[in-house]
């Protein structure tokens, strides 16, 4: 039976959602392959969340009376820093531990929300015209003005839609990206584009790209903040009300986004529909997984049970684990 670590918690805004995702995944994960320990990130120390035992971080083992559990797998839940920014990929490519999800290069990629955008241009991906802040440097003021209003300002390196404010007058401005700030020290400014929000969730199974179905968005807020993802204040339409043309060109435009940032594991793409265009906005390459997230109700109206959605990315894992293996040998 396979030893898999599940990561959760973290020092960031996003660690009440870890901790509802990493439960789900102990709660489906397979009981009959896998040995599952909840390995909780707090501070700087990784515990388990059961006994409170510090895991030896000179190998990522669990000390126990009888003697250390080292883990065959790690399950990637942990959300923000330093897992989804690709840190602790880099940790587990040093020791050599499979882990779910992207390899540094595209996690890195992936979220930082400008360099990704900025990488996905040469690939003519649609998006929305936007402007990079750093914390303690000038801000160009009218160049903002500029963008016009309404404006999206939010974190750059940042998810669940923390610290992000839609801005609806010129006068909001300053107090959006002060706000911003405290959740990162780059905060992206972003021009509004008036639409319907989707999102598509994606990852490999037996060496395939499977696209899920689309899930449509419809905030009860002026737009799919953090009450919207997780306090129920959003209708969320599984499959997607778009013409079998809409959901193929979406379906496609994620397939081609997975593809060119070299993307693995589960992922989730956000679009906006704007007359016949699907602006992209932002990727998720740890998306939450509680039973009502968006991921598992896709995976659901494809067919599969969140134990299958959750095996795919294991068994991807563990495959490109015994590739890197191969080729070193």
């Amino acid at each position: 039976m396979l030893k898999v670590a599940i990561l959760t918690g973290g020092n960031v805004a996003e660690r009440s959602v870890s901790l509802k995702s990493a439960e789900t995944v102990r709660k489906h994960l397979n009981d009959q392959k896998y040995e599952k320990y909840v390995i909780e990130l707090n501070g700087t120390q990784f515990t388990e969340q059961g006994t409170g035992t510090v895991v030896n971080l000179n190998d990522f083992s669990l000390p126990t009376p009888n003697g250390n559990i080292k883990f065959d797998l790690v399950y990637q839940m942990l959300h923000g820093h330093p897992a989804e920014d690709g840190c602790l990929q880099g940790y587990f490519e040093v020791l050599g531990i499979p882990y779910t999800g992207c390899d540094v290069m595209s996690s890195a990629i992936t979220f930082n929300k400008q360099a990704c955008k900025d990488f996905l241009r040469s690939h003519n991906i649609p998006m929305a015209p936007s402007k990079v802040l750093r914390k303690g440097e000038a801000i160009n003021w009218a160049e903002l003005e500029a963008m016009g209003v309404p404006v999206f300002v939010k974190p750059n390196k940042n998810g669940s839609s923390y610290g992000a404010s839609k801005v609806n007058t010129p006068d909001q401005l300053a107090g959006a990206i002060e706000h911003a700030f405290v959740y990162d020290d780059e905060v992206v400014v972003e021009g509004f584009l008036k639409g319907t929000e989707f999102s598509n969730g994606v990852l490999r199974r037996n060496g395939e790209v499977v696209v899920l179905p689309i899930t449509e968005i419809v905030p009860h807020n002026e737009f799919f903040d953090f009450k919207a993802k997780y306090e129920n204040q959003s209708q969320e339409i599984t499959p997607a009300r778009l013409t079998p043309e809409q959901t193929a060109q979406v379906q496609a435009q994620t397939k081609l986004i997975y593809e060119a940032v070299g993307c693995r594991g589960i992922c989730r793409f956000d679009y906006i529909l704007v007359g016949d265009t699907f602006f992209f906005l932002e990727a998720n390459t740890i998306p939450g997984m509680s039973e009502q997230s968006i991921v598992p109700q896709q995976a659901r109206a494809h067919g599969w049970s969140i134990t299958e959605l959750l095996d795919a990315a294991v068994d991807e894992a563990l495959e490109r684990q015994a590739m890197k293996l191969s080729v070193g040998n």
